[in-house]
């Protein structure tokens, strides 16, 4: 299944005006990286995010979170967000603003 082309609009306008934001296709998604590291992406209709260990286990207790899993080995300091969880366009702008912070604090590839 490839992946949710409106959901990655939705996520170029949030992020539209930002620097140094690259995005590239990867293993059937779109991922946008900051300096060269993930920031975020679309795996099929769920929005993931890089959000580092802690912000990814406190997300992992709100609804419609799941932990980053297409290998069955789930990625540490990721998460996998439902479409359920982003019907806004705040509620997608805050998330993505999580992944931002944490990628931001990064060194660049």
């Amino acid at each position: 299944m490839p992946y949710d082309e409106q959901l990655a609009d939705r996520i170029r306008i949030v992020l539209r005006g930002k620097r140094n934001i690259e995005e590239k296709k990867m293993f059937g998604s779109v991922c946008f990286l900051l300096h060269g590291n993930i920031c975020c992406g679309v795996f099929k209709k769920n929005l993931i995010l890089r959000l580092g260990v802690e912000e990814a286990e406190i997300a992992l207790l709100r609804p419609h979170v799941g932990p980053f899993d297409v290998t069955g080995r789930p990625m540490t300091g990721w998460a996998m967000l439902k479409p359920a969880g982003m019907k806004t366009d705040d509620e997608l702008q805050d998330w993505i603003s999580r992944a931002w912070e944490f990628v931001k604090t990064l060194p660049a590839k």
